[in-house]
Protein backbone atom coordinates (compact mmCIF):
# COMPACT_ATOMS: atom_id res chain seq x y z
CA UNK A 1 0.00 0.00 0.00
CA UNK A 2 1.20 3.23 -0.63
CA UNK A 3 0.58 6.13 2.24
CA UNK A 4 1.59 10.15 1.46
CA UNK A 5 2.44 12.67 4.37
CA UNK A 6 1.75 16.37 3.11
CA UNK A 7 3.26 18.72 6.00
CA UNK A 8 3.09 22.39 5.87
CA UNK A 9 3.23 25.20 7.98
CA UNK A 10 1.40 25.78 10.46
CA UNK A 11 -1.02 29.38 9.37
CA UNK A 12 0.09 31.56 12.25
CA UNK A 13 3.75 30.71 11.45
CA UNK A 14 4.88 32.92 8.79
CA UNK A 15 6.06 31.44 5.42
CA UNK A 16 8.89 33.78 3.74
CA UNK A 17 9.55 30.73 0.91
CA UNK A 18 5.52 31.16 0.17
CA UNK A 19 5.79 34.92 -0.20
CA UNK A 20 9.20 34.70 -2.69
CA UNK A 21 7.51 31.99 -4.54
CA UNK A 22 4.32 34.16 -4.38
CA UNK A 23 6.51 37.35 -5.84
CA UNK A 24 8.09 35.64 -8.13
CA UNK A 25 5.08 34.47 -9.26
CA UNK A 26 3.71 37.71 -9.80
CA UNK A 27 7.04 38.94 -11.94
CA UNK A 28 6.62 35.82 -14.22
CA UNK A 29 2.92 37.75 -15.23
CA UNK A 30 0.57 35.28 -12.87
CA UNK A 31 -1.77 37.75 -11.77
CA UNK A 32 -4.34 37.43 -9.10
CA UNK A 33 -1.61 34.98 -6.58
CA UNK A 34 -2.82 36.42 -3.08
CA UNK A 35 -1.08 34.40 -0.85
CA UNK A 36 0.86 31.12 -1.47
CA UNK A 37 2.15 28.46 1.12
CA UNK A 38 4.80 25.91 0.45
CA UNK A 39 4.75 22.71 2.21
CA UNK A 40 6.37 18.88 1.85
CA UNK A 41 5.34 15.60 0.63
CA UNK A 42 6.45 12.51 1.51
CA UNK A 43 5.29 9.26 -0.20
CA UNK A 44 5.78 5.99 1.24
CA UNK A 45 5.45 2.56 0.11
CA UNK A 46 4.33 0.26 3.10
CA UNK A 47 4.65 -3.47 3.05
CA UNK A 48 0.94 -3.74 4.37
CA UNK A 49 -2.54 -3.84 2.40
CA UNK A 50 -4.67 -3.14 5.46
CA UNK A 51 -5.07 0.47 6.07
CA UNK A 52 -5.48 0.87 9.91
CA UNK A 53 -2.12 -0.47 10.04
CA UNK A 54 -1.12 2.08 7.30
CA UNK A 55 -2.38 4.92 8.63
CA UNK A 56 -0.84 4.37 12.37
CA UNK A 57 2.48 3.85 10.53
CA UNK A 58 2.49 7.18 8.82
CA UNK A 59 1.05 8.67 11.91
CA UNK A 60 3.57 7.46 13.77
CA UNK A 61 6.31 8.20 11.00
CA UNK A 62 4.84 11.94 10.96
CA UNK A 63 5.29 12.55 14.54
CA UNK A 64 8.61 11.10 15.27
CA UNK A 65 10.54 12.51 12.20
CA UNK A 66 8.42 13.91 9.13
CA UNK A 67 6.82 16.63 10.92
CA UNK A 68 7.79 19.42 13.70
CA UNK A 69 4.51 19.66 15.39
CA UNK A 70 5.81 22.73 17.12
CA UNK A 71 5.65 24.88 13.97
CA UNK A 72 3.89 22.03 10.60
CA UNK A 73 0.82 20.41 10.43
CA UNK A 74 0.35 17.32 8.38
CA UNK A 75 -2.00 14.96 6.65
CA UNK A 76 -2.47 11.39 6.13
CA UNK A 77 -3.62 10.06 2.64
CA UNK A 78 -3.71 6.49 1.78
CA UNK A 79 -3.16 5.45 -1.95
CA UNK A 80 -4.48 2.58 -2.75
CA UNK A 81 -5.23 2.76 -6.22
CA UNK A 82 -2.08 4.01 -7.81
CA UNK A 83 -3.75 7.07 -9.30
CA UNK A 84 -3.39 9.82 -6.34
CA UNK A 85 -6.75 8.89 -5.05
CA UNK A 86 -7.32 7.91 -1.44
CA UNK A 87 -8.68 8.28 1.57
CA UNK A 88 -7.39 11.39 3.71
CA UNK A 89 -7.30 12.50 7.14
CA UNK A 90 -5.18 15.04 8.87
CA UNK A 91 -2.85 14.96 11.68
Amino acid sequence: MRGQVVVRLKQEVLDPQGVTIAKALDNLGYEGVGSLRQGKVFDVELATSDPAVARTALESMAKDLLANPVIEDYEIHLLEDGSGNGEEGNG
